[in-house]
């Protein structure tokens, strides 16, 4: 066997393995064939012609989500841009045809594309008039009853709906608001009828806010139900006004135009009484349109003898009626008359009930 001596081995050195510089490569000034350089111009490119898609175009078969929004940023601008030199265009040719042109196009919306409902009351009908001369309200606008409204809440209100019960107290005349005490409603209506009460308005609420309100005529009904939303106290209003004056207010009602909605209508009138106090110049609208009925308390300002101002005195408030029941409020054996039913299709969605 061959032996290795201990001193061999470690006197060898050991070799480090070092990374030699890569050359740069010199710039042509520094070598001396200068006049072998050629001064290269920049070519012009011809400007790309203007971007379109093709017809079977769908940004959904981009899979990258990045480059799908470019894509459909650049179609949405194109789409704009067709859009504004189609009006360019037609408003040209109006221009020069003059007096000869078309009329404009009426662009379509929800409201004129509504279905023509066969239950729209007209006012000099027999058989409306007959109506409402027998109906629940016939005592109210012939003048011999007084509205007297109750107001109350759930079980347990909290601050924001007391505080809506306070102002809705302001804006009805001859309205009291009394606390609940965990009563159920069919205990409560009689005690209404015994004091006289002509109205209960029940404020309902789900985690702190108010939405939903049960409207009931006493003594006969009917009863009313109605989903509240968007409500806006007062104080959270800009450029409000002063707060209302106890003057009776006018009451202006829109687009009721159904029979449903007639009956709506004289629901919400027979909550005020029946001469406006014009001196305070206050007013309560109840709109409606598309079956949401918007409530707006105003107050009109004469700037000059031509001019006239209003200014909003709130609350303000959204209603959306969710079923109409005969007579007062029973939830287990009380016979409906209405009830609000999902859309199922699309003329379904163009047709409104109020």
């Amino acid at each position: 066997m061959d032996v290795v001596e201990e001193h061999d081995i470690q006197d060898k050195p050991t070799k480090k393995k070092t990374k030699k510089p890569k050359k740069q490569p010199k710039p042509p000034h520094e070598n001396g064939n200068d006049s072998m350089i050629e001064k290269t111009e920049p070519e012009h490119v011809d400007a790309p012609a203007e971007f379109s898609f093709p017809p079977t175009f769908s940004v959904s078969e981009i899979k990258n989500k990045q480059r799908r929004h470019l894509m459909f940023m650049k179609l949405k601008q194109e789409k704009r841009k067709q859009k504004v030199a189609m009006k360019k265009k037609k408003k040209k040719e109006r221009d020069a045809l003059g007096d000869k042109a078309p009329p404009k196009e009426v662009p379509k919306t929800i409201e004129n594309q509504r279905v023509y409902d066969e239950t729209t009351v007209n006012p000099e009908d027999e058989e409306v008039a007959f109506d409402e001369g027998t109906d629940e309200f016939s005592a109210y606008f012939n003048r011999l009853t007084n509205p007297k409204v109750l107001i109350t809440t759930s079980d347990r209100p909290r601050g924001r709906t007391v505080r809506f019960c306070n102002q809705l107290a302001t804006v009805i005349p001859d309205a009291h608001v009394y606390y609940r005490r965990g009563l159920a409603l069919k205990k409560v209506i009689p005690q209404c009828i015994a004091r006289g009460f002509t109205y209960l308005m029940v404020i309902n609420e789900d985690r702190k806010v108010p939405n939903g309100m049960v409207l009931c005529h006493l003594p006969d009904g009917p009863t009313a139900h109605f989903k509240v939303s968007s409500v806006r106290l007062r104080k959270e209003m800009k450029r409000r006004g002063k707060d209302p004056t106890e003057h009776s207010p006018e009451v202006i009602l829109n687009n009721f135009t159904t029979r449903l909605g007639h009956s709506m209508g004289r629901l919400f009138a027979a909550l005020f009484p029946h001469d406006p106090q014009f001196v305070g110049r206050q007013v309560a609208t109840f709109h409606n349109q598309r079956d949401f009925i918007f409530f707006r308390f105003h107050r009109y300002i004469f700037k000059n003898e031509q001019r006239v101002g209003i200014q909003e005195l709130g609350p303000r408030f959204t209603l959306k009626l969710r079923s109409l029941q005969k007579g007062t409020f029973d939830s287990k054996f009380g016979e409906y008359e209405w009830v609000l039913k999902r859309h199922e299709n699309d003329v379904c969605r163009r047709r409104f009930n109020l």
